[in-house]
Protein backbone atom coordinates (compact mmCIF):
# COMPACT_ATOMS: atom_id res chain seq x y z
CA UNK A 1 0.00 0.00 0.00
CA UNK A 2 1.23 3.26 -0.67
CA UNK A 3 1.16 5.84 2.23
CA UNK A 4 -0.27 9.28 1.73
CA UNK A 5 1.89 12.09 2.06
CA UNK A 6 0.67 14.78 5.07
CA UNK A 7 -0.77 17.35 4.08
CA UNK A 8 -2.44 16.51 0.63
CA UNK A 9 -6.13 16.10 -0.70
CA UNK A 10 -7.69 13.41 -1.79
CA UNK A 11 -8.02 12.87 -5.28
CA UNK A 12 -11.72 12.55 -5.41
CA UNK A 13 -14.84 12.98 -3.29
CA UNK A 14 -16.74 15.88 -1.93
CA UNK A 15 -15.17 19.14 -0.63
CA UNK A 16 -15.57 19.97 3.02
CA UNK A 17 -15.57 23.49 4.70
CA UNK A 18 -13.80 22.75 8.09
CA UNK A 19 -16.93 23.04 9.90
CA UNK A 20 -17.84 18.85 8.18
CA UNK A 21 -20.65 21.21 6.44
CA UNK A 22 -20.79 20.72 1.98
CA UNK A 23 -20.58 24.08 0.57
CA UNK A 24 -23.55 25.35 -1.41
CA UNK A 25 -23.07 25.22 -5.12
CA UNK A 26 -23.12 28.84 -6.77
CA UNK A 27 -26.30 30.67 -7.67
CA UNK A 28 -26.62 32.68 -11.45
CA UNK A 29 -26.73 36.58 -10.50
CA UNK A 30 -30.39 37.23 -10.65
CA UNK A 31 -31.30 40.13 -13.16
CA UNK A 32 -32.05 43.89 -12.53
CA UNK A 33 -35.28 43.30 -14.24
CA UNK A 34 -36.01 40.49 -11.56
CA UNK A 35 -35.07 42.44 -8.89
CA UNK A 36 -37.06 45.27 -10.25
CA UNK A 37 -40.03 42.95 -10.45
CA UNK A 38 -39.97 41.64 -7.16
CA UNK A 39 -39.94 45.53 -5.70
CA UNK A 40 -42.43 46.33 -7.74
CA UNK A 41 -44.79 43.09 -6.45
CA UNK A 42 -44.18 43.96 -2.93
CA UNK A 43 -44.96 47.63 -3.43
CA UNK A 44 -48.29 46.63 -5.32
CA UNK A 45 -50.04 44.38 -2.67
CA UNK A 46 -52.16 42.26 -2.77
CA UNK A 47 -55.76 42.45 -4.65
CA UNK A 48 -57.39 43.75 -1.28
CA UNK A 49 -54.54 47.13 -1.53
CA UNK A 50 -55.78 47.55 -5.34
CA UNK A 51 -58.66 47.28 -5.11
CA UNK A 52 -58.80 49.97 -2.36
CA UNK A 53 -56.59 52.45 -4.61
CA UNK A 54 -58.80 52.25 -7.05
CA UNK A 55 -61.54 53.08 -4.95
CA UNK A 56 -60.10 55.92 -4.05
CA UNK A 57 -59.14 56.98 -7.10
CA UNK A 58 -62.64 56.36 -8.17
CA UNK A 59 -63.82 58.79 -5.30
CA UNK A 60 -61.81 61.46 -5.82
CA UNK A 61 -62.41 61.49 -9.61
CA UNK A 62 -66.29 61.25 -8.47
CA UNK A 63 -65.87 64.09 -6.50
CA UNK A 64 -63.72 66.43 -9.18
CA UNK A 65 -66.52 65.30 -11.40
CA UNK A 66 -69.26 66.75 -9.35
CA UNK A 67 -67.77 69.75 -8.68
CA UNK A 68 -67.27 70.77 -12.22
CA UNK A 69 -71.12 69.37 -13.16
CA UNK A 70 -72.85 71.10 -10.78
CA UNK A 71 -72.66 74.71 -12.01
CA UNK A 72 -74.60 73.19 -15.27
CA UNK A 73 -77.06 71.13 -13.18
CA UNK A 74 -77.87 74.35 -11.01
CA UNK A 75 -78.05 76.24 -14.66
CA UNK A 76 -80.55 73.35 -15.98
CA UNK A 77 -82.28 72.77 -12.08
CA UNK A 78 -83.05 77.01 -12.17
CA UNK A 79 -84.15 77.32 -15.56
CA UNK A 80 -87.14 74.47 -14.67
CA UNK A 81 -88.22 77.05 -11.90
CA UNK A 82 -91.01 79.51 -11.80
CA UNK A 83 -90.07 83.13 -11.88
CA UNK A 84 -90.41 84.01 -8.00
CA UNK A 85 -88.57 80.25 -7.16
CA UNK A 86 -85.67 81.43 -9.46
CA UNK A 87 -85.29 84.37 -7.78
CA UNK A 88 -85.27 83.42 -4.37
CA UNK A 89 -83.07 84.64 -1.34
CA UNK A 90 -82.05 80.67 -0.25
CA UNK A 91 -81.92 78.96 -3.46
CA UNK A 92 -83.25 75.38 -3.94
CA UNK A 93 -81.86 72.35 -6.07
CA UNK A 94 -84.83 70.56 -7.05
CA UNK A 95 -87.48 73.11 -8.53
CA UNK A 96 -91.05 73.02 -6.87
CA UNK A 97 -93.09 73.10 -9.22
CA UNK A 98 -91.64 71.68 -12.34
CA UNK A 99 -92.20 73.86 -15.44
CA UNK A 100 -91.43 74.93 -18.87
CA UNK A 101 -92.82 78.41 -18.96
CA UNK A 102 -88.78 80.00 -19.12
CA UNK A 103 -88.33 78.29 -22.20
CA UNK A 104 -91.86 78.88 -23.37
CA UNK A 105 -90.84 82.54 -23.04
CA UNK A 106 -87.47 82.75 -24.27
CA UNK A 107 -88.48 80.43 -27.47
CA UNK A 108 -91.87 82.57 -28.31
CA UNK A 109 -90.69 86.02 -27.12
CA UNK A 110 -90.97 88.79 -30.23
CA UNK A 111 -88.73 91.09 -27.87
CA UNK A 112 -85.82 88.76 -27.17
CA UNK A 113 -85.41 86.95 -30.19
CA UNK A 114 -83.49 83.88 -28.79
CA UNK A 115 -83.88 81.66 -31.95
CA UNK A 116 -82.19 84.36 -34.01
CA UNK A 117 -79.45 85.16 -31.90
CA UNK A 118 -78.52 81.34 -31.81
CA UNK A 119 -79.00 81.26 -35.26
CA UNK A 120 -76.97 84.38 -35.61
CA UNK A 121 -74.09 83.12 -33.09
CA UNK A 122 -73.98 79.30 -35.18
CA UNK A 123 -72.99 81.03 -38.21
CA UNK A 124 -70.65 83.33 -36.84
CA UNK A 125 -68.50 80.91 -34.96
CA UNK A 126 -68.79 78.66 -37.43
CA UNK A 127 -67.37 80.98 -40.37
CA UNK A 128 -64.77 82.27 -37.51
CA UNK A 129 -63.52 78.84 -37.26
CA UNK A 130 -63.12 78.09 -41.05
CA UNK A 131 -61.29 80.90 -41.77
CA UNK A 132 -58.99 80.69 -38.80
CA UNK A 133 -58.26 77.67 -40.08
CA UNK A 134 -57.56 79.34 -43.54
CA UNK A 135 -55.21 81.23 -42.52
CA UNK A 136 -53.29 80.15 -39.88
CA UNK A 137 -52.42 76.31 -41.26
CA UNK A 138 -50.61 77.86 -44.08
CA UNK A 139 -48.64 79.97 -42.44
CA UNK A 140 -48.00 77.57 -39.67
CA UNK A 141 -46.28 74.87 -41.92
CA UNK A 142 -44.60 77.70 -44.00
CA UNK A 143 -42.44 78.57 -40.30
CA UNK A 144 -42.20 75.03 -39.60
CA UNK A 145 -41.36 72.93 -42.44
CA UNK A 146 -40.07 75.67 -44.81
CA UNK A 147 -36.27 77.02 -45.00
CA UNK A 148 -36.16 80.72 -45.45
CA UNK A 149 -34.28 83.89 -44.41
CA UNK A 150 -35.94 85.65 -41.10
CA UNK A 151 -37.99 82.67 -40.26
CA UNK A 152 -37.39 82.75 -36.46
CA UNK A 153 -37.74 86.62 -36.75
CA UNK A 154 -41.29 86.02 -37.91
CA UNK A 155 -42.18 83.49 -35.82
CA UNK A 156 -40.87 85.90 -32.77
CA UNK A 157 -43.23 88.63 -33.73
CA UNK A 158 -46.36 86.47 -34.28
CA UNK A 159 -45.87 85.02 -30.78
CA UNK A 160 -45.15 88.41 -29.45
CA UNK A 161 -49.10 89.80 -29.99
CA UNK A 162 -50.24 86.59 -27.76
CA UNK A 163 -48.77 89.02 -25.01
CA UNK A 164 -51.15 92.21 -26.19
CA UNK A 165 -54.17 92.48 -24.01
CA UNK A 166 -57.24 91.88 -26.30
CA UNK A 167 -59.33 94.79 -24.94
CA UNK A 168 -56.23 97.06 -26.72
CA UNK A 169 -57.66 96.17 -29.96
CA UNK A 170 -61.42 96.58 -29.62
CA UNK A 171 -60.79 101.33 -30.96
CA UNK A 172 -58.46 100.58 -33.35
CA UNK A 173 -60.68 97.45 -35.00
CA UNK A 174 -63.81 99.00 -34.42
CA UNK A 175 -62.70 102.78 -36.62
CA UNK A 176 -61.25 99.57 -39.68
CA UNK A 177 -64.88 97.98 -39.19
CA UNK A 178 -66.32 101.32 -39.25
CA UNK A 179 -64.61 102.38 -42.53
CA UNK A 180 -65.61 99.03 -44.16
CA UNK A 181 -68.93 99.43 -43.05
CA UNK A 182 -69.83 96.46 -41.08
CA UNK A 183 -71.20 98.04 -38.44
CA UNK A 184 -74.13 96.00 -37.50
CA UNK A 185 -73.20 93.19 -39.61
CA UNK A 186 -71.95 89.59 -38.91
CA UNK A 187 -68.67 90.09 -40.51
CA UNK A 188 -67.97 92.45 -37.97
CA UNK A 189 -67.46 89.50 -35.81
CA UNK A 190 -65.86 86.73 -38.08
CA UNK A 191 -63.25 88.60 -39.87
CA UNK A 192 -61.43 90.75 -37.17
CA UNK A 193 -59.83 88.03 -35.44
CA UNK A 194 -59.48 85.18 -38.04
CA UNK A 195 -55.90 85.87 -37.94
CA UNK A 196 -54.79 85.51 -34.43
CA UNK A 197 -51.20 83.94 -33.16
CA UNK A 198 -52.85 81.49 -31.42
CA UNK A 199 -53.58 78.96 -34.35
CA UNK A 200 -50.20 79.99 -36.38
CA UNK A 201 -48.31 78.74 -32.88
CA UNK A 202 -50.61 75.91 -31.83
CA UNK A 203 -50.19 74.05 -35.57
CA UNK A 204 -46.87 75.32 -35.96
CA UNK A 205 -46.06 73.23 -32.61
CA UNK A 206 -47.82 70.10 -34.25
CA UNK A 207 -46.36 70.11 -37.69
CA UNK A 208 -42.89 70.21 -35.83
CA UNK A 209 -43.71 66.81 -34.97
CA UNK A 210 -44.68 65.22 -38.09
CA UNK A 211 -41.64 62.99 -39.42
CA UNK A 212 -40.19 64.73 -42.63
CA UNK A 213 -39.05 61.61 -44.30
CA UNK A 214 -42.98 61.55 -45.10
CA UNK A 215 -42.47 64.85 -47.21
CA UNK A 216 -38.74 63.50 -48.81
CA UNK A 217 -40.87 60.68 -50.09
CA UNK A 218 -43.56 62.44 -51.50
CA UNK A 219 -40.90 64.77 -53.19
CA UNK A 220 -39.32 61.81 -54.48
CA UNK A 221 -42.65 61.00 -56.23
CA UNK A 222 -42.98 64.31 -57.90
CA UNK A 223 -45.31 66.19 -55.66
CA UNK A 224 -44.14 69.56 -55.36
CA UNK A 225 -44.39 71.85 -51.80
CA UNK A 226 -48.72 72.70 -52.74
CA UNK A 227 -49.16 68.92 -53.42
CA UNK A 228 -47.22 67.68 -49.77
CA UNK A 229 -49.10 70.40 -48.25
CA UNK A 230 -52.32 69.31 -49.45
CA UNK A 231 -52.32 65.33 -49.54
CA UNK A 232 -49.53 64.53 -47.34
CA UNK A 233 -49.29 66.92 -44.43
CA UNK A 234 -52.92 67.80 -43.80
CA UNK A 235 -54.43 64.34 -43.53
CA UNK A 236 -52.08 63.60 -40.54
CA UNK A 237 -52.60 67.08 -39.10
CA UNK A 238 -56.57 66.18 -38.46
CA UNK A 239 -56.46 65.92 -34.72
CA UNK A 240 -54.48 69.57 -34.34
CA UNK A 241 -57.17 70.89 -36.95
CA UNK A 242 -60.22 69.50 -35.50
CA UNK A 243 -58.57 71.22 -31.64
CA UNK A 244 -57.98 74.69 -33.17
CA UNK A 245 -61.47 74.58 -35.37
CA UNK A 246 -63.25 73.80 -32.08
CA UNK A 247 -61.29 76.42 -30.22
CA UNK A 248 -62.28 78.89 -32.44
CA UNK A 249 -65.99 77.93 -32.51
CA UNK A 250 -65.70 78.20 -28.91
CA UNK A 251 -64.13 81.48 -28.68
CA UNK A 252 -66.12 83.22 -31.09
CA UNK A 253 -69.47 81.84 -29.14
CA UNK A 254 -68.63 83.03 -26.14
CA UNK A 255 -67.66 86.37 -27.06
CA UNK A 256 -69.51 88.93 -25.56
CA UNK A 257 -67.75 92.45 -25.29
CA UNK A 258 -67.02 92.78 -28.86
CA UNK A 259 -70.44 91.94 -30.53
CA UNK A 260 -71.62 94.49 -27.65
CA UNK A 261 -69.79 97.02 -29.59
CA UNK A 262 -70.48 96.65 -33.09
CA UNK A 263 -74.07 94.88 -33.12
CA UNK A 264 -76.57 97.84 -32.44
CA UNK A 265 -79.85 96.42 -33.70
CA UNK A 266 -81.67 93.23 -31.78
CA UNK A 267 -81.90 91.13 -34.67
CA UNK A 268 -78.54 91.00 -35.31
CA UNK A 269 -77.09 90.15 -31.52
CA UNK A 270 -75.63 86.60 -30.71
CA UNK A 271 -76.74 84.99 -28.24
CA UNK A 272 -74.17 85.63 -25.60
CA UNK A 273 -74.46 89.52 -26.29
CA UNK A 274 -78.64 89.12 -26.59
CA UNK A 275 -78.96 87.39 -23.04
CA UNK A 276 -77.88 90.40 -21.36
CA UNK A 277 -81.14 92.03 -22.38
CA UNK A 278 -82.94 89.81 -19.55
CA UNK A 279 -80.89 91.54 -17.12
CA UNK A 280 -81.82 95.39 -15.76
CA UNK A 281 -81.05 97.59 -13.19
CA UNK A 282 -83.18 96.60 -11.03
CA UNK A 283 -84.74 92.99 -11.97
CA UNK A 284 -83.23 90.05 -13.11
CA UNK A 285 -85.27 87.23 -14.48
CA UNK A 286 -83.06 83.95 -13.33
CA UNK A 287 -84.99 81.77 -14.90
CA UNK A 288 -85.12 83.10 -18.64
CA UNK A 289 -81.05 83.72 -17.97
CA UNK A 290 -80.54 80.25 -17.15
CA UNK A 291 -83.03 78.66 -20.14
CA UNK A 292 -80.77 80.90 -22.35
CA UNK A 293 -78.06 79.93 -21.29
CA UNK A 294 -78.91 75.94 -21.19
CA UNK A 295 -79.83 76.54 -24.90
CA UNK A 296 -76.64 78.78 -25.67
CA UNK A 297 -74.53 75.13 -23.94
CA UNK A 298 -76.09 72.89 -26.03
CA UNK A 299 -73.89 73.21 -29.63
CA UNK A 300 -70.85 73.35 -26.95
CA UNK A 301 -71.30 70.19 -25.12
CA UNK A 302 -72.34 68.48 -28.31
CA UNK A 303 -69.23 69.51 -30.64
CA UNK A 304 -66.86 68.12 -27.35
CA UNK A 305 -68.74 65.14 -27.02
CA UNK A 306 -68.14 64.55 -31.05
CA UNK A 307 -64.53 66.14 -31.10
CA UNK A 308 -63.45 64.60 -27.70
CA UNK A 309 -60.87 61.89 -29.53
CA UNK A 310 -59.51 64.47 -31.73
CA UNK A 311 -58.93 67.33 -28.92
CA UNK A 312 -57.05 65.38 -26.63
CA UNK A 313 -54.79 63.43 -29.15
CA UNK A 314 -54.50 67.02 -30.73
CA UNK A 315 -53.76 69.25 -27.45
CA UNK A 316 -51.26 66.19 -26.74
CA UNK A 317 -48.78 65.86 -30.09
CA UNK A 318 -48.84 69.82 -30.26
CA UNK A 319 -46.70 70.04 -26.87
CA UNK A 320 -44.36 67.15 -27.83
CA UNK A 321 -42.18 69.21 -30.10
CA UNK A 322 -41.22 72.93 -29.63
Amino acid sequence: MTAVRSGSTPASGPRTHEDGTAPRAPQPPRRAGERTGARRAGAAGGPATRRLRRSLLHLVLGVVAALYLSPLLYMLTTSLKTRGEAGATEPRWIPDPFTLDAYRHVLGSTDSPVMQWFLNSLLAATAHAALVLATATPAAYALARMDFRGRGVIFAGVVATLFVPPVILLVPNFLIVNELAWVDTLPAIVVPAAAGAFGVFFLRQFFLTLPGELEEAAEIDGCNRWQIFVRVVLPLARPALVTLALLSFLTNWNDFLWPLYVLLSPESLTLPAGLANFQGANNIRYDLLMAGAVIASVPVLLLYVVAQRWVIEGVSRSGLKG
